[in-house]
């Protein structure tokens, strides 16, 4: 579920065209707001597609993840046996979860001048773990189930976890990635009053221009990422569709600001230090990172300062922020990039970065301008960092 599309295939075909999600905010009257501009899930009609009884028991992040994942397992074609079942788990992961469940049910009270009219379901509609708990329930699924929580890190660390969890046969299979939904008054309010957003409010399909010197903030996108990951011999030998593999994956805290990166990157050095020996892969044995650019002045500096720390000053590795089409989907950031790396993988294409226009002297590396790129991709990274120090790095490879 992206602003790019609602299907995985829609997703990545649009991608690799250039092409931008990004537009006013139609979901609420934002005339007031500083910003008014963000990457909106389009055409999701959840009655239909979920069906009204179950859909008004979700919040919007939860119906995001449930469908997505439900397109993942179609894919996957994972046996239907409670054998197998007993041993599938779920981590999802979110920022801030319920967040329009929240707005809403604060409203309602604050109109209605007490709680006594508060739904029943708004506590467990705005919990974290709403998603993998729906997705458990739905398909019988026993395994581990799990919410991650580390703000724009939040899917790659899910990812990890799921990780984990496979690798030390706690799971046959786990059903990982991120969502969020949080296109509401309340958090557009919030990142506004921090001056964090883009206000190129007349011309919103380039708004979002990571790594590009006219950047001037992030752009808050929505939606869901989510994929299998299945312990491989067993994915092998039931003739499983493999896109990619997990090779390994790293991460570290910046131990520096609550909002802010570390100007010097030096999380995030070790993170990306860590993957690529978690990974037993060599710097130049990567052809590819899709990176965490979320178009900040600062931060995209300290990311690409990172990248060339670890990869040497001349590195000619690829780096593109997918972000400058499908906005910053904060906990949903490292689900929707983490399909983009893996087709950049299976597909040997690298996505763009668009509205690259004006280089900027302390982002020298190749950002893969405007157009995608058809190259061999053997390992790639997803990089994604959040609020609070949070760096996750995960390795991806061609399927064996």
């Amino acid at each position: 579920m992206t602003p790019l599309g609602n299907t995985a295939s829609e997703f990545w075909r649009r991608l690799v065209a250039g092409e931008s999600g990004v537009g006013q905010i139609s979901v609420f009257d934002a005339s007031a707001f500083t910003t008014r501009i963000a990457a909106e899930v389009k055409d999701f009609n959840a009655d239909e597609l979920i069906g009204k009884k179950e859909a008004r028991r979700l919040d919007r992040f939860s119906q995001y993840a449930f469908v997505a994942a439900r397109e993942a397992i179609t894919d996957a074609t994972l046996p239907e046996d409670q054998e197998f079942k007993d041993r599938v788990g779920a981590v999802i992961g979110t920022g801030i979860g319920g967040i329009q469940t929240f707005w809403y049910e604060s409203e309602k009270a604050a109109q209605n001048g007490n709680w006594v009219k508060t739904s029943p379901f708004f506590i467990p509609m705005l919990m974290a773990n709403a998603a993998p708990a729906q997705i458990s329930m739905a398909y019988g699924f026993r395994g581990p189930i799990h919410s991650a929580a580390s703000a724009c890190a939040s899917a790659n660390d899910a990812i990890v976890t799921a990780y984990n969890f496979v690798a030390h046969g706690d799971a046959i299979a786990m059903i990982t990635g991120g969502t969020e939904a949080c296109i509401s008054p309340l958090a557009i309010g919030g990142f506004c009053s921090m001056k964090a957003m883009s206000t190129r409010n007349d011309d919103p399909a380039k708004a979002s221009r990571p790594f590009d010197k006219e950047r001037d903030g992030f752009v808050v996108g929505e939606g869901s990422g989510i994929f299998v990951l299945e312990e491989y011999e067993h994915a092998k030998a039931r003739g499983a569709k493999i896109y990619a593999e997990v090779l390994g994956y790293g991460q570290s805290a910046d131990a520096y600001n609550i909002v802010a990166p570390d100007p010097e990157g030096q999380g995030v050095t070790l993170a990306l230090t860590r993957a690529l020996a978690s990974a037993n892969v060599k710097p130049g044995d990567v052809q590819y990172i899709n990176a965490h650019g979320t178009s900040t002045p600062l931060g995209d500096t300290a990311e690409s300062q990172a990248i060339q720390r670890v990869f040497g000053a001349d590195t000619k590795v690829a780096v593109s922020s997918t972000k400058s089409m499908h906005g910053h989907a904060l906990g949903a950031a490292g689900g929707l990039e983490g399909i983009a790396t893996i087709m950049a993988v299976h597909d040997d294409t690298m996505p763009p970065t668009i509205n690259y226009e004006f280089p900027d002297p302390d982002c020298v590396l190749d950002y893969v301008p405007n157009v995608a790129r058809k190259a061999t991709v053997d390992v790639a990274l997803s990089n994604s960092f959040g609020f609070g120090g949070h760096n996750s790095v995960i390795v991806f490879g061609k399927a064996r």
